[in-house]
């Protein structure tokens, strides 16, 4: 693939840091993706060694790319990420708490300038950049992963609010003194319900609650995720069905209250759970219509990301490094 450009392009790192995993390649400026890989974030207990094995890992890409001479810098999406400290700030989903200077420690490494985002923020300006949301001005960016992250982008800007958090809907309270979230110590988050952890968390429930019969019974409960309640929803299984429209229920009210604080032209979704298809999608469109005053109903599509899951992070995130350029 390294041949296939100039020798005066320049490039751009992006950098998704997930919860589980982190995905990282290099993009032009066009938004291809020209190398990328991934590797575990969780089995790293400290953030030197993290980044360290980042480096270690990228060097190698950077070299086939050309040398570190045709970079411009790199971009970064992580939970909790400041775009204007450059700070992950207390990430309930990442190994490492407290105030990490991320920005700052990567650029020590790599000695390119680095801009660091929110992950949704970065899904969301790849999206509008090369998805979904390619030309709209106003759309809500939510990813339905680990945990549930969301980019708000109004009148064709990202809102990042005074302090460059805004836009958390996740942990947004859809059911006062409802399910407790380990990470924050908050009740009744929407990311307790709607993520692929929260899908789990309902499907324990759901066995606790009666002996109906069910596959998910079969799976030993460390092994039970949200793929493996999928698997058993498409082979028809009640149990797994019922727990998609519950999860699509709780995401759908979420929406409705979403919609009408900025009135966006979509939603679109991103992230493992999309993969569900209509078991999901079904119950959320119908509960966020149900849900909506009647100014607001049968105007916000509902879409699922056109970005390839590996990819839209990445570009996103590098996404950001043309604009500081700009």
């Amino acid at each position: 693939m390294g041949s296939t450009f100039s020798n005066l392009e320049q490039l751009a790192i992006g950098i998704d840091i997930g919860g589980t995993g982190t995905k990282f390649g290099i993009v032009d400026r066009v938004g291809n993706l020209l190398f990328s890989s991934e590797m575990s974030t969780r089995k790293h207990d400290t953030i030197e060694s993290f980044i360290e094995e980042l480096h270690q890992k990228m060097l190698p890409m950077i070299d086939q790319a050309g040398g570190i001479g045709r970079f411009i810098g790199i971009g970064v999406g992580a939970p909790n990420g400041n775009y204007y400290s450059g700070t992950i700030e207390y990430a309930p989903n990442l190994p490492w708490k407290g105030i990490i200077p991320l920005a700052k420690m990567m650029r020590d490494v790599f000695h390119l300038p680095v801009v660091l985002t929110n992950d949704a923020n970065a899904a969301a300006i790849g999206e509008m950049m090369y998805g979904a949301a390619k030309d709209m001005k106003d759309f809500i960016m939510i990813t339905l992963g680990t945990g549930v992250g969301s980019g708000i982008v109004a009148n064709g800007q990202l809102i990042y609010g005074h302090d460059g958090f805004a836009g958390e809907l996740g942990h947004t309270i859809i059911i006062p003194d409802g399910r407790y979230h380990a990470g924050t110590g908050k009740h009744g988050s929407l990311e307790s319900y709607a993520s692929a952890t929260g899908v789990v968390l309902t499907a324990q429930e759901l066995l606790a609650r009666d002996d109906q019969p069910s596959l998910l019974r079969v799976i030993p409960i460390e092994e039970l995720d949200s793929k493996k309640v999928y698997e058993a929803a498409i082979k028809g299984d009640a149990l797994a069905k019922e727990i998609f429209d519950f999860t699509g229920k709780i995401l759908g009210m979420a929406l409705a209250n979403f919609v009408m604080f900025s009135s966006p032209e979509a939603i679109i979704l991103f992230g493992g759970l999309t993969k569900s298809g209509d078991l999901l999608l079904k119950p959320v469109r119908e509960h966020m219509e149900n849900n909506l005053i009647q100014i607001f109903q049968n105007k916000v599509k509902i879409l699922v990301s056109h970005l390839k899951e590996s990819d839209a992070a990445i570009l996103g995130a590098s996404a950001l490094v043309w604009e500081m350029k700009n």
